[in-house]
């Protein structure tokens, strides 16, 4: 059982949770795309079996969420699981708001928060700040490809609209613009509806999952091994070199001259995915196989 389920994930259940549900109910290997902060909801890829060797091909790595931010005061967690470390000074105004955004928008630098999954000498920087150690952690380069400002929520929040790159913080994101604003603020809410070619429309529930399952219909759920692959170039090799490929041989990069050098290729022989490879000069090298060969 080989493949990826498109998962929405509830609020109140972790990553790790989500993944251990699916390995019990297929007996495979699984593991998960991005993880998601317990509290949050949203898109979760989830890989099964051999669809786990492809997560640094994704063609598409942005994502897109929704969020609240909540001019209540700075907690530590940057989110409203934490306490409250600066209190609320005031809640800003829209024009206000939308004065500053325009500096978090493109290539930004974030300083990942001390309650993240983020490790220091192979202990995740959670589990050090829940027992009182302060690690300073780097600003990191990320970029934010959309940022826009939706309705005021009650008295004190807003809704956001984020469409960014691979391993941005959205709360850190909420933290910066209240002391951008000199408005402490948090994340309230999060709501993850995109993960590269994962989309909210078409994502399962838990329940669903489950149900499938129980009746043994879980591989029903499942998305093909190329559904996040598709974007990238495609080869079909030549059903004379069917036998090389799928024992993961090297392939003659004539079969495919518009092929870019070191850019990555799907490859398939008689309609099936073999893996992900490369041309690197006159010859296509695998750098991931999927059949039994390689």
């Amino acid at each position: 059982m080989n493949g990826f389920i498109n998962l929405l994930k509830p609020p109140g259940m972790s990553s790790g949770a989500a993944v251990a549900v699916v390995k019990r109910l297929t007996g495979e290997k699984v593991g998960h795309a991005g993880t998601l902060d317990p509290e949050a909801a949203g898109v979760l890829p989830i890989m099964v079996g051999r669809a786990a060797r492809l997560l640094d091909y994704f063609a598409d790595k942005s994502k897109s969420y929704i969020a609240e931010i909540a001019f209540a005061g700075a907690t530590d967690t940057q989110d409203a699981q934490g306490v409250i470390i600066q209190s609320p000074t005031r809640v800003p105004g829209r024009e206000e708001i939308l004065a500053v955004l325009p500096a978090f928008r493109g290539d930004i630098l974030q300083r990942p928060p001390a309650y993240s999954a983020l490790k220091r000498d192979g202990v995740p920087l959670y589990e050090l700040a829940r027992k009182g150690v302060e690690v300073e952690t780097k600003a990191r380069p990320t970029v934010i490809h959309a940022l826009e400002l939706g309705e005021q929520t009650g008295p004190d929040g807003y809704m956001l609209s984020v469409d960014c790159g691979s391993g941005t913080y959205i709360r850190t994101l909420c933290h910066d613009i209240g002391q951008a604003l000199d408005a402490p603020a948090h994340m309230r809410f999060l709501l993850r509806t995109r993960h590269g070619a994962f989309a909210i429309g078409n994502a399962v529930t838990i329940e669903e999952v489950i149900a499938a399952g129980e009746k043994k219909e879980i591989e029903s759920l499942l998305l093909p091994m190329d559904f996040p692959l598709r974007p990238l170039l495609r080869l079909d090799v030549p059903e004379n070199l069917w036998k090389l490929a799928r024992n993961g041989g090297k392939l003659p990069a004539e079969i495919l001259p518009e092929a870019k050098e070191n850019a990555p290729l799907r490859v398939y022989a008689d309609g099936a995915l073999l893996g992900v490879a490369h041309r690197a000069g006159s010859v296509i090298r695998f750098d991931v196989g999927l059949t039994g060969g390689q």
